[in-house]
């Protein structure tokens, strides 16, 4: 089953991709959405890609410059949603 799941939760992640590069974000955030719910109910982590671009307070699809601005810090980077969410994720 979570054979199907991923799948499933990775054509999501590239359908938002899509939809949120062509202007529809409530498409974006309405597959977001779907792919959380898929990966919860089988208890599937989120690919890094879903988990680094998408606001975890509003699930918009986040591209940096557009609806998202990114800084680097030390050690992390930190990226802002217009909703005024955070995130940060380490680098080295």
């Amino acid at each position: 089953m979570s054979g199907i799941a991923a799948e499933r939760i990775d054509r999501l992640a590239s359908l938002a991709a899509a939809a949120a590069r062509d202007g529809e974000d409530e498409r974006a955030r309405e597959y977001v959405r779907l792919a959380r719910r898929i990966a919860e109910r089988n208890r599937l982590r989120l690919p890094r890609e879903l988990v680094r671009f998408t606001c975890d307070d509003c699930d918009a699809y986040l591209i940096p410059g557009r609806n998202a601005r990114t800084r680097l810090r030390d050690g992390h980077v930190v990226t802002t949603c217009d909703c005024g969410n955070q995130a940060r994720h380490p680098y080295r």
